[in-house]
């Protein structure tokens, strides 16, 4: 697998090999040791796989768990095409409220490794997705918050119309960064 930082620290593209034939392909989706080793985080264990099925314009996020309950993860598309998001809020980070976007899709295989102490989200570009995701620390309810995704703090561009977009009760009641920001 090739492993690329990007512009937030701690933040990785990850690009599985694919080797195929007139059956179809294999690819390798994950080895503890080497992504241990090339993501710098040696303890890093993942504790459950979680799966959600969404249509096309469905958005889900920008989901973080507090404190102790952060989460990593560890996310990938096994059907369609999703715009995938990390937003930083890493208290004192350079990167504060800054975000990373890309396009995961399961004719890439591309995965993305988002470390504790970011939201997250994505938004459904192709008619329906089924998106993957590992993470290293139970999900914990009472810890859940969700950053508003079309906040203007975060200058997140999607390439959809915001109104159009399909969203749970939850995340229309996302809280703009400089609230998130006053609690953490």
């Amino acid at each position: 697998m090739k492993y690329r930082p990007t512009l937030l620290k701690g933040v990785f593209l990850i690009d599985p090999r694919r080797y195929g034939d007139q059956r179809g392909y294999f690819m390798e989706t994950f080895r503890l040791a080497e992504f241990r080793q090339a993501v710098g985080l040696p303890g890093i264990e993942f504790v459950q796989d979680n799966e959600s099925v969404s249509r096309r314009g469905v958005f889900r996020g920008l989901h973080f768990q507090r404190g102790d309950a952060a989460q990593a993860k560890l996310v990938r598309v096994s059907r369609g095409e999703v715009l995938d998001i990390a937003v930083d809020l890493r208290p004192g980070s350079d990167t504060f409220g800054r975000h990373v976007a890309e396009v995961l899709s399961a004719e890439t295989g591309r995965m993305l490794f988002i470390p504790r102490g970011f939201a997250h989200g994505f938004l459904v570009l192709s008619e329906e997705a089924q998106f993957q995701y590992k993470v290293d620390n139970l999900y914990a309810p009472e810890a859940e918050a969700t950053l508003r995704f079309d906040d203007p703090a975060l200058g997140l561009r999607l390439p959809a119309d915001p109104g159009s977009l399909v969203l749970s009760e939850k995340d229309m009641r996302g809280l703009p960064l400089a609230e998130i920001a006053a609690t953490l």
